[in-house]
């Protein structure tokens, strides 16, 4: 007789008779089994398989599937049935026979992320089912055991963290700078993830590799920079961008700090808006220059890095006999969205011949629009360039490049010559192996997405995309500008998808604009401490 309700195995001779000789019988009625009584099917087929077989205890409602009998490798099936119940992680490839339940298991992991994706568009979905922690950590059981689960624990696992994750490509959702999810750049993630290489040699990701020179050399163009000479990498994030482009102008400066260190060097000094990013800080204190040594420039009501103050600041570190060494413009600060006055800032740069750097993590996507590029006038002049598509361009996490102006720089500063891995005798071009030029030894295809997506968008999608972003932001600002209860933190429209206001509670709008105002105020709105306006970001 059939399972009920499956269409899946039979079991029993056809004259109702039982075979509980037969392990085809016996696996069949562990399905069964399985299917309708849960935990308890696994007890009751130790009974007929032994000890030897007997399956790990499963709190799980995945049905039981038919296994495939097709002797044809692949397998020609139109769908390859198995129970995952049954199954380990060494039942999959490379184990022996292990191509059709492989096919089931990631088909089915497919299966649970286009469900995903297709929930993260809809509307009427939640863009998060919010628990605090205590109760994810009492709910589950997140614990790693010595013994291994069955493939169908390991699915419901991935059901699990995908239920309780945040949708960041939902259209609701607003908060960090990296939101989005483009169809095309998942796929690129997915492919990087099956290729599972490294991007330290040519020889180990050859198209990559080429993939890297040829989109690093066109956003250097982009920037300004004749030919797209120059140099740059992708990295993990824009801190560490950031942190890169200080060890550079360090060295530029003072070769011999990398083989004598900072007890070489006289005291640096680098200077950046007080609107800018706390990575600066983060990277001086890594690199061992100390935070002490981050000077915070003054910025106008707009959040734009003022250079006289710039200046007034870089003769008082001199006259204290520091020494001033780099100066990072922000070109979209995060909370404002503001672009420091780049011309400017590079003229005192060449004037006291510091190292210019620009952190355009945030605005270096304006870069891609005719419309909003002027935003960035002087990029071209600076030294380094941070520039993170995963922002602004909606590139899936994380994707983010320093452009450095000066070719083989870099190389220089990072290079430590290990010839079991960088040999000087191959027989291609040196230059296309990338990892010695990195702090990283093992580094992640982070730019194929990026190129994948610039393939199918062009840089007149981009350029779409950022129009848009911009021009959403434009219409919100009209929106609240003049209405009940709201107040703009700075005059004028916003130059970036940042606009920052405030909302008004009714007790409080008929008080005087004073500091016990502003501290209740504060009480109700603040959300991105330690600067007061409440901000939204738009993205597309």
């Amino acid at each position: 007789m059939a399972s009920p309700g499956s269409g899946f195995w039979s079991f029993g001779s056809e004259d109702g008779s039982g075979d509980s000789e037969n392990p085809g019988t016996a696996r069949a009625w562990c399905q069964v089994a399985q299917k309708f009584t849960g935990g308890i099917g696994n007890k009751l087929c130790a009974l007929l398989y032994g000890d030897a077989e007997k399956p790990a205890e499963s709190g799980g409602s995945q049905p039981p599937r038919a296994a495939c009998t097709c002797d044809q490798k692949p397998c020609s099936c139109s769908k390859v049935d198995v129970n995952y119940a049954f199954l380990h992680a060494t039942d999959l490839l490379p184990a022996c026979d292990g191509e059709r339940p492989t096919l089931a298991f990631l088909q089915d992991v497919m299966n649970i992320l286009l469900q995903y994706v297709v929930k993260s568009f809809d509307r009427s979905t939640k863009v998060i089912d919010f628990h605090y922690p205590n109760e994810l950590l009492q709910e589950y059981n997140w614990e790693l055991a010595d013994q291994p689960q069955n493939l169908e624990e390991i699915l419901m696992h991935c059901q699990t963290t995908l239920k309780y994750a945040i949708k960041t490509g939902h259209p609701r959702y607003f908060n960090q700078l990296s939101t989005g999810l483009d169809m095309v750049g998942l796929a690129a993630d997915w492919l990087t993830s099956t290729a599972n290489t490294n991007m330290f040699t040519y020889e180990i990701a050859p198209v990559f590799v080429l993939l890297e020179y040829v989109t690093l050399k066109k956003m250097r163009e982009i920037i300004g920079w004749p030919g797209g000479s120059g140099d740059g990498i992708f990295s993990p994030g824009g801190a560490i961008s950031n942190m890169y482009a200080m060890m550079i102008a360090r060295f530029k400066m003072f070769p011999e700090v990398k083989e004598k260190g900072m007890a070489a060097v006289p005291r640096l000094i680098a200077f950046t808006s007080e609107h800018s990013h706390f990575s600066l800080k983060k990277g001086a204190a890594a690199l061992g220059i100390g935070t002490d040594s981050v000077i915070l420039i003054k910025c106008d009501e707009r959040g734009k890095m003022i250079p006289s103050d710039l200046e007034r600041r870089i003769l008082e570190a001199k006259q204290k006999g520091f020494v001033p060494f780099l100066v990072s413009a922000t070109a979209g600060t995060t909370v404002y969205g503001a672009f420091d006055p780049l011309l400017a800032v590079a003229d005192i740069c060449k004037k006291y011949k510091i190292w210019m750097h620009v952190d355009a993590a945030w605005g270096g996507g304006l870069l891609m629009s005719r419309k909003h590029k002027w935003k960035l006038s002087g990029v071209e002049r600076a030294n380094s360039v941070t520039w993170n598509p995963h922002k602004m361009m909606g590139v899936p996490l994380q994707c983010s490049a320093l452009l450095v102006r000066e070719e083989g720089l870099m190389q220089n500063c990072n290079q430590m010559h290990a010839s079991y891995l960088f040999q000087q005798d191959k027989h291609y071009d040196l230059s296309y192996d990338t990892g010695d030029k990195a702090l990283q030894c093992g580094r992640h295809v982070d730019v194929f997405k990026l190129w994948l997506m610039w393939r199918a968008k062009g840089t007149t999608g981009f350029e779409a995309h950022v129009d848009k972003c911009l021009e959403l932001a434009e219409y919100l600002y009209n929106i609240i500008k003049n209405r009940e209860g709201y107040e703009m933190v700075f005059d004028g429209k916003p130059q970036h998808t940042n606009v920052c206001f405030w909302y008004i509670p009714p007790s409080l709008r008929t008080l005087e604009d004073n500091e016990e105002r502003m501290s209740r105020l504060s009480k109700v709105s603040v959300i991105c401490p330690p600067w007061p306006p409440k901000v939204l970001r738009l993205q597309a």
